[in-house]
């Protein structure tokens, strides 16, 4: 089963979505899959140094601070219970993820499971550790010790390499109707949405794996 996983390391959502998704799988030993992260920018035009998040939530949503106080808890719970840590006011600002989705691209094509591994190394970074996913040093040292390369991912963050494959993909998925993450699209045609809790996925699953069959 091919599963492409569209999503962007500083989305809560998304994060939520890779483990629940990751528990079902779990759940069903016997399907194969292959599983591949595919980029997606929340915030294509964010610059580099970032944006305060409150500024950002408001300008971007219109929500109110209760608002999204009471979301960050329902996140901070959903993440818990899935085994995720949800820093509470550790991220104080937003960031650019370009360079990230460039480092994931390179680690898909080395290696999946190294892909995998450190698409999970940024979402820790960022929500539980408040580090900034586009920062070269932070990249560099997640990608290292995931067990990638560290010449070779010096060398890449240090150019534009894979930044046309990226952009490409990127238009790729929107033009495809992706506009909001996560998106799970299994074997190119099902699609499962948001970060939908493990029974969901497991569902969806078994059904289409029963269908192929």
């Amino acid at each position: 089963m091919k599963i492409d996983f569209v999503s962007d390391v500083s989305c809560p959502w998304c994060i939520i979505g890779l483990k629940s998704l990751q528990q079902a799988l779990a759940r069903m030993p016997e399907l194969p899959v292959n599983l591949h992260f595919q980029p997606f920018e929340l915030n294509p035009q964010m610059e580099p140094e970032g944006e305060e998040i409150e500024a950002h939530l408001t300008r971007k949503y219109g929500s109110t601070l209760q608002q999204r106080t009471q979301i960050r808890e329902a996140i901070r719970q959903r993440g818990e219970a899935l085994g995720f840590t949800f820093t509470t006011g550790a991220r104080d600002r937003i960031y650019n993820t370009f360079d990230a989705h460039r480092l994931l691209h390179w680690a898909g094509e080395l290696d999946p499971a190294k892909q995998l591994a450190l698409k999970l190394a940024l979402f820790g970074a960022y929500f539980t550790e408040g580090k900034n996913p586009g920062d070269h040093a932070l990249l560099l040292e997640r990608a290292v010790a995931v067990g990638l390369p560290e010449d070779e991912a010096r060398a890449l963050l240090a150019s534009d390499r894979y930044a046309a494959e990226v952009r490409e993909t990127e238009s790729f998925y929107q033009r495809a109707g992706i506009h909001s993450v996560p998106a799970v699209i299994i074997n190119d045609q099902h699609l499962i949405s948001g970060g939908q809790p493990p029974e969901v996925f497991e569902q969806a699953l078994r059904q289409i794996a029963a269908a192929a069959a």
